[in-house]
């Protein structure tokens, strides 16, 4: 399951991302790739590894409705807790990938900036409440009859790979309880 999760990860880092520029900056050239030349103000799309090492440098900066924040956490909380019980909320597909990262830059930063603990900790927490709340649904789900599209898109892929994995779970247990093998 490790694997699969980072193989997603490894996707989302090689998706494209959007940055505007925070300043001019020279053409870059990379093993075979080319960022550039960029233009102050401007919007430019490139992969995400690039995107958060240009990012880091002060170069660029995420556009604001790509990036995840407190406020955008606090919504997808919200949302995910005023749903009808058996019901889950759309989320991005790259939510995981984007909390992750969130939260290891907030960790970072409380290491240089001790006043961003109890920040840290907060979105920690939210982070925790979504995700539960989100599995706890899942099992649910999982545990039913089989689940129509309508339901299925709404989960990340992380949570396909968990919901497969413990429908897989249950019906074997199903099958095992339900069945009676002579073995004598």
């Amino acid at each position: 399951m490790s694997l699969k999760i980072r193989n997603l990860d490894f996707r989302f880092e090689n998706s494209l991302a959007k940055v505007i520029a925070n300043r001019n900056y020279p053409e870059i050239r990379l093993a075979g790739l080319s960022v550039g030349p960029l233009e102050e103000g401007n919007e430019y799309e490139v992969y995400y590894w690039i995107a958060h090492e240009l990012a880091e440098s002060g170069i660029v900066h995420f556009r604001e409705d790509d990036s995840l924040d407190a406020t955008k956490l606090y919504k997808i909380q919200w949302k995910e807790r005023v749903q009808v019980p058996g019901q889950i909320s759309e989320l991005p597909e790259d939510f995981y990938p984007k909390l992750r990262r969130y939260l290891a830059t907030l960790k970072e930063q409380m290491t240089k900036q001790p006043e961003k603990m109890q920040e840290y900790e907060k979105a920690k927490q939210v982070a925790c409440d979504i995700v539960n709340s989100r599995l706890k649904k899942i099992v649910t789900l999982s545990s039913g009859p089989a689940q129509t599209d309508q339901i299925l898109h709404k989960f990340t892929s992380e949570e396909r790979l968990i919901y497969e994995r413990l429908c897989k779970i249950v019906n074997e247990g199903r099958t095992q309880i339900t069945e009676y093998e002579n073995e004598g």
